[in-house]
């Protein structure tokens, strides 16, 4: 099976958003190429994630771990 990431991103994004970490977390996009999550923030802010080769549960751990 063929996962989408971005769909998977998209669907985590409120969670995390909920939390009081993430809070200003804003947006979750999967680049293809680079097989990296870019988060941004409220303030402009962005982090990358690196999630090649990942599973869509381990890109949510992934990305999680290496956001916070």
């Amino acid at each position: 099976m063929n996962e989408d990431k971005q769909k998977i991103l998209d669907l985590l994004l409120p969670s995390l958003q909920a939390t009081r970490n993430l809070h200003d977390l804003i947006g979750l996009d999967y680049d293809e190429e680079s097989e990296t999550v870019i988060a941004t923030f409220n303030n402009g802010y962005q982090k990358r994630a690196n999630v090649a080769m990942d599973s869509g549960t381990a890109m949510i751990c992934d990305v999680i771990r290496q956001i916070v």
